[in-house]
């Protein structure tokens, strides 16, 4: 979720982990993928995390429309995250708000397996994760108008102008989140990068199903935690940019 700015090639919408990222022109002709699949090592504590924890926490991929619901054992508002990286601020995030469940997408395998082990440590009930490509989540697993927020923070800036196409903030994917979350429902997106926040700002106030909450960037809502990255950026005197829409 929260990469280190300095390493930036290494790093994604998560965490240090994979980069949550790919886009193209169409959802279905060239397909959009919200990740690039890197390799990384499963420390023993995170593979005992995702061996005792996953069978609860971790729903496996289908490509029909899951019950949330039931897989949460509760009916609450209900919260997307694309790109959890290590876990540390969704963890946070859940901890705050235990009236609303969140649904943690990530490629990253150590990064689930991270989150798992908060999870345990924490006993966060109200956390489950799928370790699919979002675009597929979206599409399948998620129904109309069911969400009440979306949260990307921090997604692979792919900061070369040829590479920009692949960010994964584009007006199609844009649209696939909107049609997913409810009127009144919002996306927080967060990026160190001035260049992607502009892209960020332009797409979003382009969709005509939202409408911005701020006079262009928002500021950082509370439940947003700073990382440790972001603290030594800010010390560096780098930017970060909150973008907060809601549907209309």
């Amino acid at each position: 979720m929260n990469h280190d700015p300095q390493d930036d090639a290494a790093d994604g919408i998560e965490d240090n982990a994979s980069p949550e990222t790919n886009e193209a022109s169409t959802l279905h002709h060239r397909r959009i993928r919200s990740f690039v699949t890197r390799a990384g090592r499963v420390s023993p504590g995170q593979q005992r995390a995702i061996d005792e924890l996953g069978p609860r926490y971790v729903v496996p991929y289908s490509p029909q429309l899951a019950d949330w619901s039931a897989v949460f054992g509760r009916q609450a508002p209900r919260i997307l995250e694309i790109g959890f990286g290590m876990g540390a601020t969704t963890a946070e995030i859940a901890a705050t708000r235990p009236g609303d469940d969140f649904i943690g997408v990530e490629v990253h395998e150590p990064g689930v397996g991270a989150l798992l082990k908060l999870i345990g440590e924490e006993a966060l009930g109200n956390i489950r994760i799928l370790q699919h490509d979002a675009v597929e989540v979206l599409e399948h697993m998620i129904a109309a108008d069911s969400l009440d927020g979306v949260h990307i923070y921090f997604p692979d800036p792919w900061h070369k102008a040829r590479h920009h196409k692949r960010r994964l903030i584009q007006p199609k994917f844009v649209a696939l989140l909107v049609s997913r979350i409810k009127p009144g429902g919002y996306i927080h997106l967060a990026t160190d990068w001035q260049n992607y926040a502009e892209q960020m700002l332009d797409v979003l106030s382009a969709e005509p199903a939202l409408e911005n909450t701020a006079d262009g960037y928002a500021p950082r809502p509370d439940f947003r935690p700073v990382t440790k990255f972001e603290r030594r950026g800010l010390r560096l005197g780098h930017g970060v940019w909150d973008l907060m829409f809601r549907r209309r």
